[in-house]
């Protein structure tokens, strides 16, 4: 989880190989007027979000996967803990001034970097009860891997069935 640039779907995509998961990009599964909305740097109101949310949210329901998904907001976590009880969320930070420099060099993705203010505005960062780790959105990806291999470890090892965000 975290803002556009801060790296989700580089570091999903790895999380998922190391750990024989299969990857889904939440950004995927929205429908074409949300895209269409985020192209032109609109944001996305909840009556938008949350249909799209529960579509992510079935997608975690099944066992075995990482999904790269923004989930800014704790609320927006909770639609996707009622699918996935034993979600564990991975909170990639970085700094706006990271973000907006990784999104200008970007190419191909719909969203528009000036939704990236509202972004770090609407922005939650985990709580101590949700279950999950905050990590450097700046390290190298392989760090970052590892750290989350790490901590899973340690005892945020998901129960079988248990999906990463």
């Amino acid at each position: 989880m975290g803002v556009s640039g801060a790296g989700k779907t580089t570091v999903g995509l790895a999380l998922a190989d190391r750990l024989g998961f299969r990857f889904v990009e939440a950004d995927d599964l929205h429908p074409p007027r949300n895209r269409a909305m985020l192209a032109q740097g609109r944001p996305l109101s909840d009556q938008d979000r949350f249909p799209w949310l529960r579509a992510v949210g079935e997608r975690l329901a099944a066992p075995g996967v990482v999904v790269s998904c923004s989930a800014l907001a704790r609320t927006y976590r909770n639609v996707l803990k009622a699918h996935a009880p034993d979600l564990v969320s991975v909170h990639l930070a970085v700094s706006p001034e990271v973000a907006a420099e990784r999104l200008a060099e970007r190419e191909g993705h719909f969203a528009s970097p000036a939704i990236l203010d509202g972004q770090f505005v609407t922005l939650e960062p985990l709580a101590p009860e949700e279950r999950g780790l905050t990590l450097d959105a700046t390290a190298p990806v392989e760090a970052i891997v590892e750290e989350i291999g790490a901590a899973l470890a340690r005892g945020l090892e998901p129960s079988p069935g248990a999906d990463a965000l």
